[in-house]
């Protein structure tokens, strides 16, 4: 068995798989990691591999209490990945990028993909059907709006993520659930017209917190999971078993 872990800005989610299986998703505050995972491994006494990916304040050194208990794979810019990075700055690239890409091209092969991660932040990666990886963007994620809005100005309140009823606000909550919610849902479209005038044909992958509340909101069809990462995680470790 593996256990993945995705140490992300504001949480940490883990997945156990048995091979390709996700068998159970585990979410936890980043101040509870030890309790957390030997919890986990009294659940699943049989997992042996442990592999994760950090774009948070935690790094290796906080696993190394499971040192003498499970191999560590630990997913840096230097893993064995699938694909040919073609960023210019790729010692910038942010790891969680690099394994959603990973993802994206060994579970749609032979295809263009484009990979829409919306979580704290909105990353947008394309990978085109020879296994290039060409880069994409980073956006404000949707609750990075809310918030900007209310820390940036004097008047403006803090409101919870809601569906506007109108994209015409007739209040101002209304106003900041329209700008806030629709602002990213039309930047996302606007995005994917873009790509689509330059690619006839490309799978579109919608993971990250946000994704099935932006799914169902979005007019294109795209194939959302909100645990593609942690897929990937595994899928990328299972890729260096097979290639090392």
């Amino acid at each position: 068995m593996v256990l993945a872990i995705d140490i992300g800005n504001t949480r940490i989610k883990s997945a156990v798989f048995e091979n390709d299986n996700l068998i159970e998703i585990f979410v936890f505050e980043s101040t509870d990691v030890q309790k957390n995972i030997l919890n986990i491994l009294k659940i699943y006494p049989e997992i042996e591999v442990l592999v994760a990916s950090s774009v948070g304040k935690l790094g290796f050194e906080a696993f190394l209490f499971l040192d003498k208990k499970l191999k560590m794979e630990w997913i840096t810019p230097d893993f064995l990945f699938p694909f040919k990075n073609l960023y210019q700055t790729p010692t910038t690239l942010g790891v969680d990028r690099m394994v959603l890409a990973s993802g994206a091209v060994l579970q749609f092969p032979n295809q263009n993909r484009l990979v829409i991660d919306a979580g704290t932040c909105v990353t947008y990666d394309f990978i085109d059907h020879q296994n290039h990886y060409k880069g994409g963007a980073i956006s404000l994620g949707l609750r990075l709006r809310y918030q900007a809005l209310h820390n940036y100005t004097a008047k403006l309140p803090l409101l919870e993520t809601q569906s506007p009823l109108h994209y015409i606000g007739n209040s101002t909550a209304e106003s900041l659930h329209s700008g806030a919610v629709n602002g990213l849902l039309f930047e996302i479209e606007g995005f994917l017209k873009r790509y689509e005038s330059d690619y006839a044909k490309f799978t579109i992958i919608l993971t990250g917190g946000d994704a099935v509340f932006l799914a169902k909101r979005l007019k294109n069809t795209i194939f959302a999971n909100s645990n593609f990462l942690l897929e990937s995680l595994n899928l990328t470790y299972q890729y260096k078993i097979k290639n090392d």
